[in-house]
């Protein structure tokens, strides 16, 4: 699809499920070099197996300075540099306000937010002395566009990377370093299958395209973000909902 994409070397964070997962496979199958990282090294290395021999699996708690450090070494001594962060990590457990602690609130913003900082400033070193890098963030359209309750905190952290990704993108651009985001709607993932199908089924119904969004939607949107072809696009976000966050109303869609 992208030649520029062939021989390049990919990190993407948060892989061993879900849109992470996805991401990973589709850069697998677009011939980049894939770090698949997890917080569990066994996730990792499977999903680094069903790629191929071109990938391989490695641990990080992303939230961690000295763990994103790592990981980038890991990458350089793997594959000889770094082109791509996909940075994926989040969680989205889900608290109302009165009920949320100060460690709930928290983890989820060192889990999505702080890692997307820690991961972005750990391939820098690499990414400037190649002159070339692309950033894709994995947002949402929770926090920046929608609300939805319980979800306060994770909203603040999708929110927030945007507002980091526009900042970081004018410091980057000099550098031939591009980082964009995408803002996935309702994804069919192992986290909203646990939701139940009645909440799948309220979903789909609200979406203009009658269904939800699949790994593959996303996957197909950050490889975009990642070729040479994308690079005169930085400080952008692509939303990819089905047209969900277009309606005023149930009533506009019949």
């Amino acid at each position: 699809m992208f030649e520029s994409l062939q021989k390049r070397t990919v990190i993407v964070t948060g892989a061993s499920r879900g849109i992470g997962l996805g991401i990973a496979k589709r850069y697998g199958q677009a011939g980049l070099n894939v770090l698949v990282v997890s917080r569990s090294l066994s996730d990792a290395e499977q999903v680094a197996r069903d790629i191929g021999p071109h990938a391989s699996g490695f641990a990080a708690d992303v939230s961690q300075e000295d763990a994103c450090l790592a990981m980038v070494q890991a990458a350089v001594e793997r594959y000889g540099s770094v082109d791509v962060l996909a940075a994926n990590a989040g969680i989205f457990p889900s608290a109302r306000l009165g009920d949320m602690s100060v460690e709930d609130f928290d983890h989820v913003i060192n889990t999505n937010l702080r890692s997307t900082f820690l991961s972005t400033k750990a391939v820098l070193p690499v990414m400037k002395a190649n002159g070339f890098g692309r950033i894709v963030l994995t947002s949402s359209i929770t926090g920046p566009i929608t609300g939805y309750p319980g979800w306060s905190h994770y909203a603040a952290s999708k929110a927030g990377q945007l507002g980091f990704m526009r900042t970081a993108a004018i410091e980057l651009a000099a550098h031939g370093i591009t980082i964009n985001a995408v803002m996935p709607g309702n994804i069919l993932t192992e986290g909203l299958a646990g939701m139940g199908e009645q909440y799948q089924a309220e979903m789909a119904a609200s979406i203009p395209l009658r269904r939800l969004g699949s790994v593959e939607d996303i996957a197909n949107a950050v490889l975009f973000f990642s070729t040479r072809e994308a690079g005169f696009i930085t400080g952008q976000t692509l939303v990819i909902d089905g047209g969900q966050v277009l309606p005023e109303s149930s009533a506009a869609l019949g």
